[in-house]
């Protein structure tokens, strides 16, 4: 490629932020095939369908990268369960798999570079609890708190002992914790 093709990607690293899309680097006069040689030659790092990371860029990526690359892929898809814990603060260890909700009837695929477990969920209930977190380098679906641990007592995982303690000290989310169970019809085991 010419030294022009690299001198064009240093103005796209100047103004872009992390992540960009193929119709801002074809905006920024790149042709689908410069794209790909610069994808093949570290340049970029294919995300998903139509998403890169400017992996020659002076940003690092964020510590919720895995989030935000999963709603670039399917902008529906909501971190949940043991994963949204995490990313709340709630567990100290990050889970080996991404846990991400989609409800029952979305079909689109989700592949990403790094493992994600996928649920499936009912339209009823899909959008209770979820909250929306905007970042420097883009957005991504996320249930609170109190949704994440009625989810995984209603599938039957185990939840560390001290996010429920931190819950129960707090009576707002302890209150809505009970509220969600209630919902979600699993009042019982909690």
């Amino acid at each position: 490629m010419r030294n022009n093709t690299y001198l064009r990607l240093e103005s796209v690293y100047r103004n872009y932020k992390g992540y960009v899309n193929t119709r801002e680097l074809t905006g920024e006069g790149f042709s689908n095939r410069q794209i790909a040689v610069l994808a093949k030659e570290g340049y970029l790092e294919k995300i998903c369908h139509g998403h890169y990371w400017l992996a020659g860029g002076r940003h690092e990526k964020p510590k919720e990268h895995k989030c935000i690359e999963v709603c670039l892929n399917n902008p529906r898809a909501v971190i949940c369960m043991d994963s949204a814990i995490y990313y709340q603060g709630g567990m100290e260890k990050e889970p080996e798999y991404l846990s991400i909700a989609t409800e029952r009837t979305d079909r689109s695929a989700v592949k990403m570079n790094f493992p994600v477990k996928r649920h499936y969920f009912s339209g009823n209930n899909f959008a209770v609890g979820i909250r929306k977190r905007d970042t420097e380098f883009g957005s991504y679906n996320i249930y609170d708190m109190e949704r994440s641990i009625c989810d995984m007592l209603r599938l039957e995982q185990e939840i560390e002992m001290e996010v429920i303690d931190y819950i129960k000290k707090n009576k707002q989310q302890y209150e809505r914790l009970l509220k969600y169970a209630k919902l979600l019809r699993i009042k019982q085991r909690l």
